[in-house]
């Protein structure tokens, strides 16, 4: 079962924005700005979608 299927970006991109938003606690315009200066498009609702769908995905591997 692939989790990331039907998403335009690839996983590293998804897990790194994941991964800024509970790090460093930044919100979600601020990555979408540190995206953007990437050159990589993405909307602050995509990232909230994400940190809720992956977030506990993530630190369940963490623990």
């Amino acid at each position: 079962m692939n989790t990331y299927k039907r998403h335009r970006l690839p996983p590293d991109i998804i897990s790194y924005v994941v991964w800024l938003y509970y790090r460093f606690n930044l919100s979600h315009r601020d990555i979408e700005d540190l995206l953007a200066e990437r050159g990589n498009t993405v909307i602050h609702e995509s990232i909230r979608l994400w940190c809720i769908k992956f977030g506990a995905l993530y630190t369940r591997r963490l623990k």
